[in-house]
C-alpha cells in the first residue's frame, strides 16, 4: 500500500514539472498523433551499464507509467515467455525482430525499445551516488515509423557536505555506499527513472494514450 501510495505522489510531482496534454513546439508529434497507438509492447531492455540485474530492474517498473499514461501494455511476463519459448535470450536479439512479426505475435500497436545507459551506485571520494540513466525509442509495429525518442538521467544522493571534517565525509559516503549495495535503492531509481521518462505529458515526453482523460486534450 505504501509502494502504491509513494508512485502516486511520484507521478504527481512529474504531472507537477511536466505539465499536463499540452503541445511540444520543439518535438514533432505529427506521426505519434497519426498512429494513435493505444497498445504497447515494452521489449527487454538493452543493458549497457556493469549491473547484470539492471534491465530487469528496469522493465519490472516499467509498466505502471505507462499504463497511467493511458495505454494497454502488453504483460512483460508474456512478453519474456514469448521470446524464451523461441530461443531468444538476449534483448539485442529481440530488438533485431521486425516490427512487422512483432505486430504478428503480440498485435501491440507500437514497440517501446528501451537501453539501460548507467545503473547503480558509485563511490566518489567523499560521496556516494546513485545514477540510472535510460534511453527509449517508440515504434509503430504497423508502418515501422518512429514515433517518439527520449532519454533520462536519474541522479540520487552525493551530498554529503553536512559533515563538517574530511574523515567524516569519507566514512558518510562509505556508509552511503553500503547502504545502497544492501538496500538496492539502485531498483527504486531506477523506477523513478522509468516514471520520469515514459509518463506523458512532460516537455518533450510521450503522448497521452486513448485511455487518459487528457487524451483529447493534446
Amino acid at each position: 500500500m505504501m509502494k502504491f501510495l509513494s508512485r502516486g505522489i511520484l507521478v504527481g510531482m512529474v504531472l507537477t514539472l511536466g505539465g499536463c496534454a499540452v503541445a511540444h513546439s520543439d518535438v514533432n508529434y505529427d506521426a505519434f498523433r497519426e498512429s494513435k497507438p493505444a497498445s504497447l509492447l515494452v521489449l527487454p531492455p538493452v543493458n549497457h551499464s556493469v549491473e547484470p540485474g539492471a534491465a530487469a530492474a528496469v522493465l519490472a517498473q516499467v509498466t505502471y507509467p505507462l499504463a497511467e499514461s493511458g495505454y494497454y501494455v502488453v504483460p512483460v511476463g508474456v512478453m519474456e515467455e514469448t521470446f524464451r519459448q523461441n530461443g531468444m535470450m538476449a534483448a539485442e536479439e529481440a530488438h533485431a525482430v521486425p516490427a512487422a512479426k512483432l505486430r504478428e505475435i503480440f498485435g501491440a500497436d507500437a514497440a517501446l525499445y528501451m537501453t539501460v545507459k548507467q545503473y547503480g551506485s558509485t563511490y566518489k571520494v567523499v560521496s556516494s551516488m546513485i545514477t540510472v540513466e535510460l534511453e527509449a525509442s517508440l515504434v509503430d509495429l504497423r508502418s515501422g515509423a518512429n514515433l517518439w525518442r527520449g532519454a533520462t538521467t536519474v541522479v540520487h544522493g552525493g551530498d554529503n557536505n553536512n559533515n563538517n571534517s574530511l574523515i567524516g565525509m569519507l566514512v558518510g559516503a562509505m556508509v552511503a555506499q553500503i547502504a545502497n549495495t544492501l538496500s538496492d535503492r539502485s531498483y527504486d531509481v531506477a523506477g523513478m527513472a522509468d516514471t520520469q521518462l515514459l509518463y506523458a505529458g512532460r516537455p518533450g515526453g510521450m503522448l497521452f494514450g486513448p485511455r487518459s482523460p487528457h487524451y483529447s486534450l493534446q
